[in-house]
């Protein structure tokens, strides 16, 4: 079974869990170097691996466990964490200006990302859930009570988000 890969994001999506194959034609795991005598085996960059080998080159984590996509850079093999960890690219946060970690979830408005903490209202600090409505004025973010007080009082126009 071959596995989507893109070279260029050295992200490969899904580690299939396979039945060996019938004694006398056991793979090599390419973790080890000892033949797959378990009942599943994993492959993975077109190799086998035992389930307990193949696993994060940081962290140790199986990767046949935590997911179904693996990344490779520097011949490393590495979970999603690590690798967004040691390869991702970071930003600023819009409200705070602090670093956001490649890893960490985060909120965008237009080109603006956010902390997941730092997405409030920046004139009542009122947090937004999923589904409220939001607005962007200014690069301000606002709850919907406060936009529509700048509206009465002409200081706003309009960009629902």
């Amino acid at each position: 079974m071959d596995l989507p890969w893109s070279r260029a994001s050295g992200h490969l999506k899904g580690v299939p869990m396979l039945s060996v194959q019938p004694k006398g034609k056991q793979k090599g795991c390419a973790g080890c170097n000892r033949k797959i005598k378990d009942r599943y085996l994993l492959k993975a960059l077109d190799k086998y691996w035992h389930e307990d080998c193949l696993k994060c080159a940081c962290c140790d984590c199986r990767l046949g466990e935590v997911g179904s996509t693996l990344y490779t850079k520097a011949n490393l093999i590495l979970c999603r964490r690590d690798y967004l960890r040691l390869f991702g690219t970071t930003g600023n946060c819009a409200a705070c200006s602090k670093l956001i970690p490649a890893f960490e979830m985060v909120m965008r408005a237009r080109d603006n990302v956010y902390h997941l903490d730092c997405f409030a209202c920046q004139l009542c600090n009122q947090r937004f859930c999923v589904g409220d409505k939001f607005f962007l004025k200014n690069n301000m973010i606002l709850c919907q009570m406060d936009y529509e007080e700048g509206q009465l009082n002409g200081t706003f126009d309009s960009q629902v988000q």
